[in-house]
């Protein structure tokens, strides 16, 4: 017969977001809390990331990826709040009914009062890619790569190039380059990085490896074992010049093309995804549109640091607490709207009078623009911003009293030159 228990709040992932909500919720005073966490170890994909960084924001100093975990890895069994490793969760439907299995126990079943969606995100693999040639190995992306040098002690490859230049490639260009590879290339479709200003100076530029804007791989070559790439300039509508096409030799691809939010769960119980962010369109507290079911962290959407990451998490973590208690007041209703330059908001409504903080991206490189903030034609807030990029979070703070002037309406996000 099929277990069936129930809690108050279950908290689905046990990275860095999950771990942030539980003690969230713990020292708001709820003490009924599950965790599931699918891997062996709690910390999700910070125990993979050795270097440093972390921190600065949450906790004043600087960390690694494994301190920064275990930092909430300590919170969380100082006070003994329950957690299931190695637990899949295979389904959460409309009534906050988590079907979950591991060896233990086999498939079971948890009545939550609420849940909190902590999955974490994914790399686009090759597959989505649609680089033309042959599925030679040593071709991988570039988290799994990480894993591969950081955890396991296996070298990927020697002569590497890199496609994207998001923050795991250019760190992981670094990585390789120190256990004594060569990375040759780190091409970007965009005319700009996807990664944080600080890691293009001390990932690329401290080692010397050329960062290739405005390029793609078009051709992988090798039968066996990757033997080289053919990169191209792509056009203004990211399309390949093919007289521009180079041949390099390599061993290794690593893929750093973009991070997916893993929401299957959240699909399959019917909440409503954010077609920009690919996360759960969410209110001011992170609640979906499933009353009690809130989410947090890079199934939301894709962060560019973890600091930010928890601060998210304890607004969904003490939310929670509040629907739990019954004490979750919506006395508004705001929508809040990207006007293009910014590509979105989260979250995406807001439901409390409240001051509230809006994480924002932008939509492309920007130089001495205004950042506003409008209800109708009314700006509220004007904000002189020196330099703008999609790669690093962005936020503005919408006073109660914007949001009680803006009540049933619409607040607008965006820039002017």
């Amino acid at each position: 017969m099929t277990e069936r228990i129930t809690k108050n709040l279950v908290i689905v992932g046990g990275g860095p977001a999950g771990m942030a909500a539980a003690v969230a919720a713990y020292e708001a005073g709820e003490r009924d809390i599950l965790i599931l966490e699918r891997d062996i170890a709690l910390g999700g994909i910070l125990r993979q990331c050795i270097h440093n960084g972390f921190g600065l924001h949450r906790f004043g100093e600087e960390l690694t990826g494994p301190e920064y975990a275990y930092r909430y890895e300590k919170m969380v069994k100082d006070y003994e709040i329950p957690f299931m490793l190695d637990t899949m969760v295979i389904d959460i439907d409309e009534n906050k009914t988590v079907t979950a299995m591991n060896k233990e126990k086999g498939i079971f079943l948890i009545d939550a009062k609420a849940i909190i969606l902590a999955m974490g995100c994914r790399e686009r693999p090759k597959g989505a890619l649609n680089i033309a040639g042959t599925r030679p190995a040593g071709v991988y992306t570039a988290g799994t790569a990480q894993k591969f040098v950081n955890m396991k002690g296996y070298m990927p490859g020697r002569e590497v190039v890199i496609l994207g230049s998001g923050d795991i490639g250019l760190i992981m260009a670094r990585r390789m380059t120190l256990e004594g590879a060569k990375v040759k290339a780190v091409c970007e479709l965009m005319p700009y990085s996807g990664g944080l200003a600080r890691n293009i100076e001390q990932c690329l530029n401290d080692f010397n490896i050329p960062l290739k804007l405005s390029h793609t791989v078009i051709d992988i070559h090798g039968k066996d074992r990757l033997t080289g790439v053919t990169i191209a300039r792509v056009d203004e509508r990211r399309r390949p010049i093919p007289e521009t096409a180079e041949y390099i030799s390599c061993d290794t691809l690593l893929l750093s093309c973009g991070l997916i939010p893993e929401n299957e769960l959240t699909k399959g119980a019917g909440i409503t995804l954010d077609r920009v962010t690919g996360g759960a369109v969410v209110d001011g507290g992170r609640e979906t549109e499933i009353e009690g079911v809130f989410a947090s962290g890079n199934v939301l959407h894709v962060h560019d640091l973890v600091d930010y990451v928890s601060e998210e998490s304890v607004i969904a973590g003490r939310a929670a607490v509040d629907y739990i208690r019954g004490e979750r007041k919506k006395d508004t209703s705001v929508t809040l709207r990207a006007d293009g330059k910014v590509r979105y908001t989260v979250p995406q409504r807001i439901t409390k009078i409240a001051d509230t903080t809006v994480y924002f991206r932008v939509a492309d490189v920007f130089r001495d623009m205004k950042l506003t903030v409008k209800i109708g034609d009314k700006v509220v807030i004007s904000k002189k911003k020196q330099k703008l990029a999609p790669g690093e979070m962005e936020t503005v703070t919408l006073t109660a009293d914007m949001i009680k002037e803006a009540a049933d309406g619409c607040i607008e996000i965006g820039l002017e030159a």
